[in-house]
């Protein structure tokens, strides 16, 4: 039905309370009420936002930060390994979640990398159950002719989902010298990849959106999920309902989830979960739901007043998450490149407001470019670093926390022959510290390394629900995320000498001339001893102008107990009954690629576990 009010829902029951109304709580809402049978109820913190042009609109890029009708403004503890500076960790507010705020990116995991959730303990999570739920969601559009021909768009042997809710398409507008990018990655080594939509991005190629090409609009979990399934009379949306905690039946001797407490307008409510209460807060918020509920190290806990009803350590633990550096050039003057630097000049941005209204201008573009790389193949240090780190893991294998050895086992494997270095093409100036050069256009490139070793924590620091947890990612503290890093960056900035970039650019802006030397780029920190540099960099530029790329996962890890562990195969939390976390909080190992394609797809697989259909 349309969205609820609270007299339709306080002290009522429902089948399903799905906590979170973002990307993963929409995607299994709609898919658990395809049975008439089964009531849900989802609760949203933030609102509706339906048809708000300041979403729908594509190439919005982080305009919706700070704003908050649309974005959560979470910051992470001050990071000694970045300076002593604390990072923002803006997420999606209102229906859809991050959906709604994204970048748009479509694109999916090595193989080998979903793969690694079943080698860690979690039967049937690997590609092929991914690839087939994920294609449950995909509504692909196939680009025009005109398009494919002009682009050289090479999408013949990629199997993508085509009846799927979510529209999945090339923007309306590609700017042909985004091909003469693609060129200079081929010239520096970097193949074309194989099969980047099923499970073989090793190389680069041209992706496609989140993107509606008939409305010329972004698609997301509102439009996709929620929207067409509104007048189901058992699926129930109570937006502006902040969930507090779960509580338990009165029986003392286990935790069986019984109803969920939310604030709404002020006031208090709960509302009764007949079968199961779903946690889908995402990686930020879930573990402070589950130890707000007594749920986690009984220690954190203790501190807090509340009392321990389930002793779960990994509440909160093994947290990982993917970080981006921007390198920027000037483009030449008489290179044609329509960048988003044009929409500086109030005129022209709106000249393209009023093009996007026809389907065509700056607003009917997107993130396409992308190049997922080997280590190897963008650092000639590579055998050095996976030594020194290999090294390391041995000489500490015995100290490491439950689980940890064994997924860095995976992430040496990885090290060697997987794809953790991504470049992002971004057609206009995305950089720090150094501002643009009024009237002039640059292309940049975000550098993000994806398989990085440092864990970080989220944990409540307070009773109040309303409180943020905190939030400590740890940046850089391993050593080997900081080399990998470094010569990423190097890798870029050195595309300005390879064709045909060479001639589209003039200079290079950020990091800029006076940034040449390694310790220029990253700094000094004594604190850290390296075997295989005899100076530790972690922070000049890098420490300046790093930001994390808001793919936060693991949380929550689906994992053996023992392991550190916080749910099972079947999402269920550990020492409960009738609770489930469905959300990226779930994640073991953090994969090479960004994650609203990993969110759908765990969404699309727990609706057929939580039904019994799904068979591993």
């Amino acid at each position: 039905m349309p969205l609820v009010t609270i007299d339709d829902v306080k002290d009522k029951s429902f089948d399903y309370v799905v906590c979170g109304g973002g990307t993963a709580g929409l995607t299994l809402a709609a898919r658990l009420t395809e049975d008439p049978k089964n009531s849900v109820l989802v609760l949203e913190a933030g609102e509706a936002n339906i048809d708000d042009m300041a979403l729908l609109r594509p190439a919005s890029y982080g305009s919706h930060f700070g704003r908050s009708e649309y974005s959560w403004g979470h910051q992470t503890a001050k990071q000694k390994t970045t300076g002593d500076s604390a990072h923002m960790w803006f997420r999606g507010k209102g229906l859809g979640g991050s959906s709604g705020i994204n970048f748009l990116c479509w694109t999916k995991p090595p193989r080998e990398d979903i793969d690694d959730f079943e080698r860690l303990g979690n039967p049937g999570w690997n590609w092929e159950n991914f690839e087939k739920y994920l294609k449950r969601t995909e509504g692909f559009v196939p680009p025009s002719a005109d398009l494919r021909e002009e682009m050289q768009l090479k999408y013949d042997t990629w199997d993508l989902g085509t009846e799927g809710p979510l529209r999945i398409a090339y923007p309306g507008t590609i700017d042909r010298a985004e091909l003469k990018v693609h060129q200079t990655f081929i010239n520096a080594g970097i193949p074309e990849a194989p099969k980047p939509m099923n499970g073989d991005p090793a190389g680069c190629f041209f992706a496609p959106s989140t993107y509606d090409p008939k409305t010329h609009t972004r698609s997301y979990a509102t439009t996709a999920f929620y929207l067409p399934n509104k007048d189901r009379t058992n699926l129930n949306v109570l937006v502006s309902a902040y969930v507090n905690r779960v509580l338990p039946t009165s029986d003392q001797s286990q935790f069986v989830a019984d109803s969920v407490e939310f604030e709404y307008k002020g006031h208090v409510y709960t509302v009764k979960a007949k079968k199961e209460v779903i946690l889908s807060a995402g990686t930020l918020k879930t573990p402070q739901l589950l130890e707000l509920s007594g749920i986690g190290n009984p220690n954190i806990l203790r501190k807090l007043g509340i009392p321990s009803r389930v002793d779960l350590p990994g509440v909160g633990s093994n947290v990982q998450e993917h970080m981006i550096v921007a390198v920027s050039f000037e483009l030449r003057d008489d290179v044609p490149f329509e960048t988003l630097d044009l929409l500086a000049d109030p005129a022209v941005l709106e000249k393209h407001l009023e093009l996007h209204s026809t389907g065509t201008g700056i607003f009917t573009t997107s993130v396409t470019g992308f190049t997922f790389a080997k280590l190897g193949q963008v650092s000639k240090r590579a055998p050095e670093i996976f030594k020194a780190t290999e090294e390391k893991i041995a000489k500490n294998a015995d100290s490491y926390p439950p689980g940890l050895l064994e997924q860095y086992k995976i992430s040496l494997e990885r090290l060697k022959d997987g794809v953790g270095c991504e470049y992002i093409t971004f057609a206009g100036m995305c950089s720090r510290p150094n501002p643009p050069v009024p009237g002039k256009r640059y292309i940049s490139f975000y550098v993000g390394t994806n398989h990085t070793f440092s864990r970080g924590t989220i944990h409540a620091t307070s009773k109040d629900p309303a409180a943020d947890p905190e939030f400590d990612p740890h940046y850089l503290e391993e050593e080997v995320d900081v080399q990998v890093w470094l010569d990423m960056v190097k890798f870029a900035r050195n595309l300005r000498n390879i064709s045909p970039l060479k001639e589209m650019t003039t200079s290079e802006l950020n990091p800029g001339p006076e940034v040449q030397t390694d310790e220029q780029i990253v700094g000094r920190l004594t604190a850290f001893k390296s075997s295989y540099v005899s100076d530790v960099y972690v922070a000049a530029w890098m420490k300046e102008v790093m930001s994390t790329t808001w793919h936060t996962a693991s949380s929550c890890s689906m994992l053996p107990k023992a392991s550190g562990g916080v749910v099972d195969p079947e999402l269920k939390v550990y020492g409960t009954k009738k609770l489930r976390v469905v959300d990226l909080s779930i994640v073991p190992l953090h994969f090479g690629a960004h994650t609203q394609t990993a969110v759908y797809s765990i969404a699309e697989t727990a609706a057929d576990i939580i039904q019994g259909r799904f068979r591993a």
